[in-house]
């Protein structure tokens, strides 16, 4: 058996309820549920708002600032992350109430601190890719 070399991370895989949140994405724009039902606002996209299960959801867009809730620093990691050692990575609260998993960046971490003001800040990956990322406002 032989190993085969990972060169990128794993992207990921679209279907009808995420494939319009990751096109926004790509075009650099962040996107929430809204509930039409109860008017909570929800990530990560799905079908139904997971507090009152109405189907009355759309997709609309953020404001794009949040506060830092919780962080780690990685210091140590595989392929492919191993070159990006250290970064953090964040549960960050967006100003609309979705927490939203992420990472920080043009940050060094001894400036962290719980509710530290972010804005939503766009990182094209050498493929190409865009991932949603945050920074100190």
């Amino acid at each position: 058996m032989t190993a085969s070399a990972w060169t990128g991370p794993h992207r990921p895989t679209t279907d009808p309820d995420t494939e319009q949140w990751w096109a926004a994405t790509q075009n650099r724009q962040l996107l929430i549920n809204d509930c039409g039902s109860c008017g909570s606002a929800s990530l990560y996209v799905r079908p139904f708002c997971p507090l009152c299960w109405s189907d009355e959801v759309a997709l609309r867009p953020a404001g794009g600032r949040a506060r830092l809730y919780t962080w780690t620093v990685v210091h140590q990691n595989g392929a492919p992350f191993d070159a990006q050692v250290p970064y953090i990575v964040a549960m960050v609260d967006l100003d609309e109430g979705p927490r939203l998993m992420t990472v920080i960046e043009q940050c060094p971490a001894d400036r962290l601190r719980a509710g530290l003001p972010l804005i939503v800040d766009f990182r094209t990956d050498d493929d190409g890719f865009v991932v949603p990322v945050f920074r100190p406002e």
